[in-house]
């Protein structure tokens, strides 16, 4: 529809604004300026139910914006982090990732599609020409800032659509809040179960490789052999979380061959039992020399004396490998005489 199929007293008024006038091209200016075309509004403008039906629609979307904010906060919340669900043709992804994603971005593009929505339908879409000026706020600028600013206020109808406002500052209200959520993943604090693993005093040696329970005779003289606490699976829930502490390098020498004292008295028949993981960055041990008793941690290298309570004699570590009392029980298993006397892994502020 456009403005001539209107009648005259059906059309907005112009609010003291004229189109571009055309001029013809001269001396001074050689092309001619064609001015702007004559205005055509739209059916809001003149029909009042055309612009309701307008506002429901900026109302609804930031209305869906609120619920799709409030199904991020649910989400966070109520899906477990490493939950996996199968989607087509993505295959299995994580649970809360995609709901998140889903529910965030929905509340993103809903109240920029408002927005959109709003200032193509209900907005003032006059276009108007303006003569450019010095860059210097003179009072004459400033007054004209000011003016448009409230000319601008005026034809936002933001006063007298009260339901797009209201909505709308619901939706800008609710957004900020899936940020402030994400901060629950700061805390809580770990406490003190970083302090210790599932090692406690009766707990049997597991071999990581057979699954079974290690006898003293399993384990050869400068053999390296990996071990498990009695009782973790790897099907479990947290054995990644769990053995990441647990693990265990086994090595058994000639007890003359231990130099520390604590070494040897928390050993059983030279079989010592140390975490498995470095005390650098937390990466896992698995190479071993066996002529030098030296493990070697294979990301920087730092190396340690098995024969000497572990100590560092190269690389980047700060600290030995905590040590594993062990003994054996009545049947002849090797077992845990207590969990570990020190935090296990990297820098003791990473711990809690």
């Amino acid at each position: 529809m456009s403005s001539q199929d209107i009648p005259e007293e059906n059309l907005p008024a112009e609010q003291g604004r004229t189109h571009g006038v055309p001029k013809p091209a001269d001396e001074k200016h050689p092309f001619a300026d064609p001015g702007l075309p004559p205005h055509e509004h739209r059916i809001q403008d003149i029909d009042e139910r055309a612009a309701k039906r307008s506002e429901r629609t900026v109302a609804l979307l930031f209305t869906l914006s609120m619920l799709a904010t409030i199904g991020f906060i649910a989400s966070f919340v109520a899906i477990p982090h490493d939950e996996a669900i199968y989607v087509w043709p993505l295959g299995h992804i994580n649970a809360m990732n995609l709901a998140l994603g889903l529910t965030l971005g929905v509340a993103l593009f809903a109240i920029g599609a408002g927005a959109v929505h709003w200032a193509r339908t209900l907005m003032s879409d006059e276009e108007v020409a303006d003569e450019r000026h010095p860059i210097e706020a003179s009072p004459e600028t400033r007054a004209k800032v000011h003016a448009d600013f409230k000319q601008g206020a005026k034809e936002s109808v933001i006063g007298r659509r009260k339901l797009i406002r209201n909505t709308m500052f619901g939706a800008l209200t609710l957004v900020p809040l899936s940020g402030v959520v994400l901060l629950r993943d700061l805390g809580p604090l770990p406490g003190t179960k970083l302090r210790h693993t599932l090692w406690s005093k009766g707990k049997l040696l597991v071999n990581m490789n057979t699954n079974e329970p290690m006898r003293p005779s399993d384990i050869a003289v400068g053999s390296l052999t990996f071990a498990k606490p009695e009782g973790l699976e790897e099907h479990d829930h947290g054995f990644q979380n769990e053995i990441a502490k647990a693990a265990l390098m086994i090595i058994r020498l000639e007890p003359e061959a231990i130099k520390d004292k604590q070494e040897l008295e928390w050993s059983h028949e030279g079989v010592v039992a140390y975490s498995k993981i470095c005390t650098h960055v937390g990466c896992p041990i698995s190479l071993y020399e066996q002529q030098t008793h030296h493990a070697l941690c294979p990301c920087h290298q730092s190396t340690f004396d098995l024969a000497d309570g572990a100590r560092v004699i190269f690389g980047p570590a700060g600290h030995p490998l905590p040590q594993l009392r062990i003994g054996v029980n009545d049947e002849g298993y090797l077992e845990a005489l207590s969990d570990f006397e020190e935090p296990v892994g990297p820098a003791f502020w990473e711990r809690g």
